[in-house]
Formats: structure tokens, C-alpha cells, sequence
């Protein structure tokens, strides 16, 4: 009887450390995330360290902050598309909110924020959003200057498992895109619109297709919080929303531009910009009903 209790008291202690040293690590990686996402880099040794303190079980979480914060980034390759495990997923959420709590106002502790996340149940999808929207950062943090012309996203070759999860990368990498052209569009006096044509040149292919012919959104719709100040909202809303406005900036250069007739007509009627199905998520509905009609008329 005292060598079982002996033996429970050893497994709580050992058991309490284990939780104890992921609790410190996760809070770590969220100070070396916030503290080298953007410009700074972090020194070889630094990273160096980063690794060799990190448990096994932490190993893959380490890895991918790592290359989110290294100049030299491989975030882009296949190794970081393909999502990791369910608990790895989890431990990266965990480590961005730890950086999102250091960026507020009125922080709580980083230990109240990871010991109440590892407590509780996220969202599968939350999670993956959470993983791509990172990535993608970090890949126009760290990459300079913006090409991602060869770049052919195999969405089946990602550990994906159905088309929401396929969707989520698609519209985070096309929210990140429209990020390279938005203030080419909307800041530049006057519109730099020959700019924007020559990043829209850039953007990445989707399973060997043009990226605006993508057009697989009829999955099912979610909510979640993607703004903190804004509560729940629906995800299809705020992210097709985003694309089209892509869409929209790209025909508006293409017409700048004086490109062809042809190349017009391709963006048209080879994209969601002739779906009136999905015109719903959009703020500029009653555009996308005048392209509709004129391509009824031609």
C-alpha cells in the first residue's frame, strides 16, 4: 500500500512538472513570437536555445514558431502547409494568444491565458484559421519582396479533411494577398493601379489553376470571433467578402491598365464574380449585380 502511494504522489509531482515546464514554454514561444514576428530577428543562439530547451512533445510547436520568427523561413514548403496534429494545432493557438495577451491594454497573466486554453475545447476550425493566418503572416513578414508567382498550393496534399478546412487556407492566403495591393489601392494619390496589376501577377496558383479560378466555397458556414472587438461573425461573410474585393481590384486595374478584352472576360466569367449565389457576403452587392447583368448582355 505505501509503495502505490508512494508511487501515485511521484506521478502527481512528475505530472505537475510536465505541466508546469509546457506551461512556461508555450509562454516562451509567445514572447519570441511577439517579440520577432515583424522586423527583428532573433540571434542563431537564441534559436538555438529555443530548440534545445523544448520537450519532445513540444518539439513540432517550437519548430513552426521558429520559422515564423527566422529570416530564412521555409514556412512556405509543404512541411508547414500540411497541419500538424490536433494538440500541436492547439499548443500554436495557445502560443498566439499568448502574444495577442502581451499586445492588450489590460493583460491578464500569460499563465491565466494558458492555463485556461488548455483547459477547454477549441474549435477545429478556429485552430486551423489561427494556423494559416500565422503562416501567411509570417511568410509576408519575413519574405521580401512579395512573389509568390511559382508557388501551386495541392490543397488534398495538406492533411485537410474536407472543403471548409481547404477554404480556410484558401481565403487566408487571399486575405494575405489582398493585403499587398490594398494600400496601392486605397491610400496611393491617385490610384497605383499599374502596382497592384504587377503584385496581382504574383499571387500564388491554387491545384495548377489561376488563383481566381477557385471557386469551391459551398461548404458549411461557421461563426467565430476573427476580431476581438467584434464578437462572433460569420466566417464566409467576412473572408469571401475579402475576395471578392480582390476580385474587384483586379478587374479595376485590368480596365486601368487597358489590358485585353480577353483577359477581362477571363476574370469575369472564370470567377465567383459571375456567382450571384455568393454575392451575399459582400459589401459591394450591388457592383457585382451590374457585372452580372453585363454579362447577361454579352
Amino acid at each position: 500500500m505505501k509503495k502505490t502511494t508512494s508511487f501515485f504522489i511521484f506521478f502527481l509531482i512528475t505530472f505537475g512538472l510536465h505541466a508546469q515546464n509546457k506551461q512556461s514554454k508555450l509562454i516562451e514561444l509567445g514572447k519570441a513570437y511577439k517579440n520577432f514576428m515583424f522586423m527583428n530577428n532573433p540571434t542563431d543562439d537564441y534559436v538555438k536555445n529555443l530548440k534545445e530547451s523544448s520537450s519532445e512533445d513540444l518539439m513540432a510547436t517550437t519548430d513552426f514558431i521558429i520559422q515564423t520568427i527566422i529570416p530564412k523561413t521555409k514556412i512556405i514548403d509543404k512541411a508547414y502547409l500540411t497541419l500538424p496534429d490536433e494538440q500541436t494545432l492547439k499548443n500554436i493557438y495557445i502560443v498566439c494568444s499568448v502574444n495577442y495577451n502581451l499586445h492588450a491594454k489590460e493583460p491578464v497573466t500569460n499563465e491565466q491565458i494558458v492555463d485556461s486554453l488548455l483547459n477547454i475545447t477549441i474549435s477545429r476550425y478556429e485552430m486551423i484559421d489561427r494556423y494559416y493566418s500565422m503562416l501567411f503572416a509570417s511568410y509576408g513578414n519575413k519574405v521580401k519582396p512579395f512573389n509568390m508567382s511559382k508557388i501551386d498550393f495541392r490543397l488534398n496534399e495538406y492533411n485537410l479533411q474536407n472543403d471548409t478546412e481547404k477554404g480556410i487556407l484558401f481565403l487566408r492566403c487571399m486575405e494575405f494577398c489582398g493585403k499587398q495591393i490594398w494600400g496601392l489601392i486605397n491610400i496611393a494619390k491617385p490610384v497605383n493601379t499599374k502596382g497592384a496589376y504587377d503584385n496581382i501577377k504574383k499571387y500564388p496558383k491554387f491545384n495548377g489553376l489561376k488563383y481566381y479560378q477557385h471557386n469551391d466555397f459551398n461548404f458549411p458556414d461557421f461563426e467565430m470571433v476573427i476580431y476581438t472587438n467584434r464578437g462572433k461573425e460569420s466566417y464566409k461573410n467576412y473572408f469571401i467578402g475579402k475576395y471578392y474585393e480582390v476580385l474587384l481590384n483586379h478587374l479595376l486595374c485590368i480596365k486601368k491598365e487597358d489590358k485585353s478584352e480577353k483577359e477581362y472576360h477571363e476574370l469575369l466569367l472564370g470567377s465567383i464574380l459571375r456567382d450571384k449565389d455568393y454575392y451575399k457576403y459582400s459589401k459591394n452587392k450591388d457592383i457585382l449585380e451590374g457585372l452580372f447583368k453585363e454579362i447577361k448582355t454579352d
